[in-house]
């Protein structure tokens, strides 16, 4: 057990100094690796930040039914009654005209409500659903649409199906995008090894005069590549975190201009230590191939 780890240290030592022995190559190779990884590693982060806003907005699908312009408060009160008695209606809320326009007063479009000749805004009734499957949903708003005083009905997680499809569609593409990435960092590891085997090409074949393994003399081959992976990773977690942080000021000043409860997710501990993990794997997969394959033309 004692020269094992004495072989793997040795071989690690190895790896290490010959990183250190081609500074502008290592460089180019990690900054290669590092935007190779950004990229999925920050739009996955950027999905799951707009998969939390839209679990958040949309945890209690919702129906908003405005009543006609010239629809008086005895006729509001007397609809409020009616979907209150609703069999498909859990709660009634009911937002007047007034608050409407006082709400977006308040919300910094004073000077255009200020500007109009009269209240444009309709009565309203947020109604809560006892059902929330798609059918149940469609079904209620057209029975809603029928009611006398009611000018039109509108369900409020419809935006929130279409966000899903979107993020779907995003997930799908950052996948795509992660597996030919990753493609592309195992066939970097590969050239580059591939390069270090054939210039030590010499070395190899007096190590095997001597009774080396093939194992021991990939060693720090295998090394090298988790190693170059692994500076890879740190690059590409110092891109999504800078990246993030620039972005996080004009995202929610976006945010607090819309009323949106939305801020970016940061990259949390576990994400980057996943992160390094995989470009590791990487590299040492990238490394073992090409090690496999030119050890024995040689």
């Amino acid at each position: 057990m004692k020269a094992w780890l004495t072989q793997q240290r040795a071989a690690f030592a190895l790896a290490l100094n010959r990183l250190a022995n081609t500074p502008s190559t290592t460089l180019l190779a990690a900054l290669s690796i590092g935007i190779a990884l950004a990229l999925p590693a920050g739009g996955q982060l950027m999905l799951s930040s707009l998969q939390q806003f839209g679990q958040g907005s949309s945890a209690t699908p919702q129906i908003s039914v405005f009543l006609t312009l010239n629809a008086t408060d005895k006729q509001a009160d007397a609809l409020g009654e009616q979907l209150k008695t609703h069999a498909g209606i859990a709660g009634v809320q009911f937002i007047s005209r007034e608050d409407t326009q006082k709400r977006l007063r308040n919300g910094g479009l004073a000077q255009i409500i200020d500007s109009l000749p009269n209240n444009p805004f309709p009565d309203t009734f947020i109604v809560a659903p006892r059902e929330t499957a798609p059918e149940a949903l469609e079904s209620l708003r057209e029975n809603l649409g029928k009611l006398s005083h009611v000018e039109h009905v509108q369900l409020d997680s419809a935006w929130a199906r279409r966000l899903a499809a979107l993020l779907q569609l995003g997930r799908t593409v950052v996948g795509l995008l992660a597996v030919l990435f990753g493609i592309g960092l195992v066939a970097l590891i590969f050239n580059t090894i591939r390069l270090q085997v054939l210039t030590q090409g010499e070395e190899i074949e007096v190590s095997r005069l001597l009774g080396a393994t093939d194992a021991y003399i990939g060693r720090p081959f295998f090394y090298f590549g988790a190693l170059q992976g692994l500076l890879g990773g740190l690059l590409a977690c110092l891109i999504v975190y800078g990246g993030f942080a620039l972005l996080q000021a004009p995202v929610s000043e976006l945010a607090t201009l819309y009323s949106l409860d939305f801020s970016l997710r940061q990259l949390r501990l576990l994400d980057a230590l996943a992160m390094l993990g995989l470009a590791s794997a990487l590299g040492w997969l990238g490394a073992t191939l090409s090690v496999r394959r030119h050890l024995k033309r040689l």
